[in-house]
């Protein structure tokens, strides 16, 4: 498109979530854009580093991500199914209405022309339906669109390849329309809040732009499907490969000279208790030769509740522009991102996924051949060491890895969200 276009990003306060969109924001910039972005007050400077101008959660409530129960007390102590019910509709549709609130009070002050949404921002569906103004989905987990021939999302299943797979699948399709009930009564609650009529839309529906849906990684890593509901593009990884600007922790140089392959292990950004991966791993590998270098996950915290074998280094963040191209195995929690950033190196991964998207991240690297699925977020030391020496022993793991990374590779993400977003405003509507 030709001139300078108002875009407006909605991005939900997670810094799994801020990573990548911050990489589209400054892409936006780049391409001459002016970008707004929406999000929680602890990102407002980064995105404002960007290029782009922060607009803050106020009606929606600004939540700590690594302390949620003070805002939503009924994720207090809560893992695994339990919390993925209670989390998403307490957190992710039930501030729904507010979000909109404060992003049709933006558009009031300044009317944007494109809105470009986090996949799991329910304020800029309602938003933009609000305003009347196209949107674009940017998927930065894997596809949990209802469409035919697949699963529910959420259990990690493949898809069915036999009758009885199929009456299981309308089995399990049945029973989550029961269980989240919940859900949908909120997001139609939610829309009455927010002043728009009753929809046919489910939440899960709602989520995704029938415009134009970008979505992060490659098709190699989604299942078929006989048909997908609207337009959708895959676009990679959604880094700019900049730098991360995490600097290298004091153990650097030594982990440098070290002979040892080396096994990073990762408990992700969310849920990051180290009990869960990390003890095991130690337990598992601690006597192994390799070196664990090993992520935390809570920025300004590397310390750990339990001590770490001789062989393990432990920090907070690592840069993994630096970190990946020497790493021989990743240990993780399954976080999108992260995995994608692994096997754009051609690391094969062991993927403990506990909850959310998780499941489904493990069971896709899994169907693959990338990886090996864990089934569990807390799994054994003898579960993790099996796996670990699978993946690492087997080559045809790391092939499929390294045939991934190449499909990684061919896409600039950010740029392609820019490239698809200008042709959507460029087309007639």
């Amino acid at each position: 498109m030709s001139g300078m276009a108002e875009v407006m990003l909605a991005v939900m306060p997670f810094s799994g979530h801020v990573a990548p969109m911050r990489a589209v924001a400054r892409a936006f910039a780049a391409a001459g854009h002016r970008v707004r972005v929406y999000t929680g007050s602890a990102h407002a400077d980064a995105f404002r580093a960007d290029g782009a101008e922060p607009v803050l959660w106020e009606r929606a409530p600004d939540f700590d991500e690594n302390d949620l129960a003070p805002t939503f007390p009924r994720l207090r102590g809560r893992k695994g199914p339990r919390q993925m019910i209670v989390n998403v509709e307490d957190l992710f549709v039930r501030t729904g209405s507010a979000q909109c609130a404060d992003l049709t009070a933006s558009f009031d002050a300044r009317p944007w022309d494109v809105l470009v949404a986090d996949g799991l921002s329910l304020g800029a569906h309602l938003a933009a339906e609000r305003t009347g103004t196209p949107r674009v989905t940017v998927a930065l987990v894997p596809l949990a669109t209802p469409s035919p021939g697949a699963p529910p999302p959420g259990l990690g299943l493949l898809p069915a390849t036999s009758a009885l797979g199929r009456l299981r699948d309308g089995a399990l399709w049945a029973a989550l329309s029961a269980v989240s009930r919940p859900i949908q009564h909120a997001f139609h609650e939610q829309r009455a809040l927010a002043g728009l009529p009753p929809s046919a839309l489910t939440f899960q529906e709602a989520l995704y732009s029938r415009d134009l849906v970008c979505a992060s990684g490659v098709e190699q890593l989604e299942y078929p499907r006989p048909q997908w509901p609207g337009r959708i593009v895959w676009v990679g990884e959604l880094t700019d490969h900049a730098g991360s600007g995490i600097p290298d922790p004091a153990w650097w140089p030594e982990s440098l000279a070290d002979p040892r392959p080396v096994v990073h292990v990762t408990q992700g950004t969310q849920n990051v208790d180290p009990a869960d991966l990390i003890r095991p791993t130690f337990a598992a590998l601690g006597r192994q030769r390799v070196q664990l270098a090993v992520a935390t996950g809570v920025r300004g915290n590397s310390g750990l509740p339990f001590p770490a074998p001789p062989n393990a280094r432990v920090a907070d963040l690592l840069p993994y522009d630096r970190l990946l191209p020497r790493i021989d195995v990743m240990v993780t929690n399954g976080g999108w991102g992260g995995v994608l950033a692994a096997l754009h190196h051609g690391v094969p991964l062991v993927i403990a996924g506990g909850d959310l998207d998780k499941p489904e991240v493990a069971a896709r690297v899994a169907w693959a051949g990338a990886g090996v699925n864990l089934r569990t977020g807390t799994p054994s030391p003898r579960t993790i060491l099996r796996a670990w020496q699978r993946v690492s022993g087997e080559p045809a793991y790391r092939t499929v890895a390294q045939r991934i990374g190449e499909a990684l590779r061919r896409h600039d993400g950010p740029r392609e969200v820019v490239e698809h977003t200008e042709a959507l405003l460029d087309s007639p509507h």
